[in-house]
């Protein structure tokens, strides 16, 4: 059967990363296209590890070929160190992977709730913990929605919006909050994005803390793998990339000289090289067979054998809710 869920820049990412061998870790299972892809190309080990268990029943038909080769592990990938170790104790990684944000493979289960396009109940959680985003949209106080529409977003409207939750509340299902959030927006133009696109990636991160889990993933990352070890990550929105693209640049030291305003400290042996100056994105061809590339970028990073060390969220433009995310 032919895997309809298509890996996203899974060749350029492979030609980046070659010669694959060792022990690599896919932090984001989901159908699994990058774990296959590695293995395939001469990992010689793959940890698959995601927080949606559901993904690796879904896995079973072609798992089993690959007999221990692929390992595979419930968890988030913000503890991929640990994970890592629990698996294959004493063993440094050659390589991580990390496909960023809410799989295709997810939005296609409208019974999950990330899509707008699919009505479903109003949940969103990549795992099954945590509360829904139907119990946060209900419960929150105008003003922190408004916030998580605006920072996590970048939804201009996102006053109009919460306004318009609040007073429509209770929300129960993707299609209520779809027609609603479009509602408050002008009619798109033909080839822009639905209305609601901004508002539902900004309650998926919030219902998911999903720059969090970015920002500890990366510093796991970079306490796994061994000298010479690469980092992967494919993203999807600027927010996610600027996270990225700034723990490279501080890890490897190459962020840029400082000014009269903000001379350059002195700085711990970089942690990593940056093989490539600019992220890789898709081809043409790739961008007509898979629209969910047309927005994907990858960056690679290849670990030095320097202390891990670390770098703050503030460093890194993570972006934070002015006020308490709660009920």
């Amino acid at each position: 059967m032919t895997d309809p869920h298509i890996p996203v820049l899974l060749t350029p990412l492979l030609g980046a990363v070659a010669p694959v061998s060792g022990v690599w870790l896919d932090g984001t299972f989901g159908a699994g296209g990058y774990a296959r892809g590695l293995l395939e190309a001469g990992a010689e080990t793959v940890i698959g590890v995601d927080r949606d268990p559901s993904v690796f029943a879904m896995a079973q038909g072609w798992a089993a070929a690959h007999g221990d080769r692929l390992r595979l592990v419930e968890g988030r990938f913000s503890e991929l160190d640990r994970l890592a170790a629990a698996v294959l104790p004493g063993v440094s990684l050659d390589g991580v992977v990390l496909d960023l944000g809410v799989s295709s493979m997810q939005l296609d289960q409208a019974e999950r709730g990330f899509s707008f396009l699919r009505d479903g109940p109003l949940d969103m959680r990549m795992g099954q913990d945590g509360p829904s985003a139907a119990e946060l949209l209900n419960e929150a106080d105008e003003a922190v929605i408004a916030d998580v529409l605006y920072h996590y977003g970048e939804e201009r409207a996102a006053r109009r919006i919460a306004r318009a939750i609040v007073a429509a509340r209770p929300l129960h299902r993707t299609d209520e909050l779809a027609e609603l959030v479009a509602g408050c927006l002008p009619r798109p133009k033909p080839g822009q994005s639905h209305p609601a696109t901004r508002s539902f990636q900004a309650i998926r991160i919030w219902v998911n803390d999903e720059f969090r889990q970015l920002v500890d993933g990366l510093a796991a990352a970079e306490r796994a793998l061994k000298p010479g070890g690469q980092l992967a990550v494919v993203s999807f929105h600027s927010l996610e990339d600027r996270i990225v693209k700034r723990f490279m640049q501080a890890r490897s030291n190459s962020a840029g000289a400082g000014s009269r305003h903000a001379p350059v400290q002195d700085s711990a042996p970089a942690a990593f090289t940056m093989p490539f100056r600019r992220a890789i994105g898709p081809d043409p061809h790739e961008m007509e067979a898979n629209p969910r590339a047309r927005s994907a970028l990858l960056r690679v990073a290849v670990r030095t054998d320097a202390p891990a060390g670390g770098v703050g969220a503030d460093a890194l433009a993570m972006p934070r809710l002015p006020r308490k995310a709660g009920g």
